[in-house]
């Protein structure tokens, strides 16, 4: 059995990769939320943290269909 050592390491490099992005872009989804509220227990409106949570999570779960998307077309 011999082992691929250059391509195991470039998987594991882009799943640190997209994991790390993943979590930056859920991260950028909650602040939108914190926000959002932040904004509207001072009277405002919150749009602006609205749309900045609702991009952040519809980016998350665009990646995660990918990777179903990868794996099912694989």
């Amino acid at each position: 059995m011999k082992v691929d050592w250059m391509a195991l390491g470039t998987v594991f490099a882009v799943s640190i990769a997209v994991v790390l992005g993943l979590v930056v872009l859920f991260s950028v989804g909650l602040r939108g939320v914190s926000a959002r509220e932040a904004a509207r227990e001072d009277g405002g409106t919150g749009v602006g943290g609205t749309v900045t949570a609702g991009l952040g999570f519809a980016a998350c779960a665009a990646v995660v269909l990918f990777g179903l998307y990868l794996i099912v077309a694989a």
